[in-house]
């Protein structure tokens, strides 16, 4: 990969969309992993404004410094961004407490998860609003096309997606040349929504550079016959995800009314 050019590449293409949507700049949601961080020094670097949030929600403390790091060091080397720090753990716990009680706890904590994204996001759209800004998306392309791991109208809502052409190992590409701090590169990818250390590979099963494998190989017309082993393991886990998650990566159905009917 030309990573400098796919770095200017990006960034033009950033400024130009803002410009010709007459948006001021951008807001993002900085959650000290290697995703939010690329995409945040990528909309930095556009000259235009930059508001990066903090949103933390019973947050890990490594997650909460890792962000904290990050925004001060995009603070120090560019002047157009600025930091607004917005605890939603009572609004989250406020929610919690004024949802009903249900029997099956691990379905409750998974939509508590989603629940927690769909807080941020909203978060997002506040600010975005009051300012003028876009909100970036911070997906890769592994996660938005390949296993849909994301929440919809969550970390799923935004205005543009900057890096949704690059898979993850691109991204950490990406970051290496960009200069984001080390302690972002060496952390385990993690979504955050569990108040807990749970990683990506841990809830998913495989690794990132694995389910990239699985990807080009399902494009390429590959089967779960094709395989043996980890790999049929891995293909496995990508087309469990893949096709669960479909309903996130293709236009809300509508359903058509027949002329006659109407």
């Amino acid at each position: 990969m030309q990573t400098e050019k796919v770095i200017a590449h990006i960034v033009d293409w950033l400024k130009a969309y803002a410009t010709n949507a007459k948006c001021k700049g951008f807001v993002i949601g900085v959650s000290g992993g290697i995703d939010s961080a690329v995409t945040s020094t990528l909309c930095a670097k556009t000259g235009l404004d930059l508001l990066c949030l903090e949103m933390p929600i019973h947050q890990g403390q490594s997650q909460v410094t890792r962000a904290d790091r990050h925004i001060d060091w995009l603070m120090e080397n560019f002047q157009n961004v600025s930091r607004q720090p917005v605890d939603l753990t009572p609004v989250f716990d406020s929610l919690v407490a004024a949802f009903p009680k249900v029997q099956n706890e691990e379905e409750r904590l998974m939509s508590l998860a989603n629940t927690r994204a769909r807080l941020r996001m909203t978060t997002l759209y506040y600010f975005a609003a009051l300012k003028g800004y876009l909100v970036a998306g911070t997906g890769n392309k592994v996660e938005d096309f390949g296993v849909g791991f994301y929440t919809k109208y969550g970390d799923g809502g935004v205005d543009l997606s900057p890096i949704a052409d690059l898979v993850k190992t691109e991204v950490y590409e990406l970051g290496r040349v960009l200069g984001v701090n080390q302690d972002i590169m060496e952390a385990a990818p993690t979504d955050g929504l569990w108040g807990d250390s749970r990683t990506d590979e841990d809830q998913i099963g495989a690794s990132y550079p694995e389910l990239e494998w699985a990807m080009k190989m399902d494009e390429a017309g590959k089967t779960i016959k094709d395989f043996s082993d980890r790999e049929k393991e891995v293909f496995s886990i990508y087309k469990k995800y893949n096709t669960a998650n479909k309903h996130k990566m293709v236009p809300i159905p509508i359903c058509e009314v027949p002329e006659q009917l109407k």
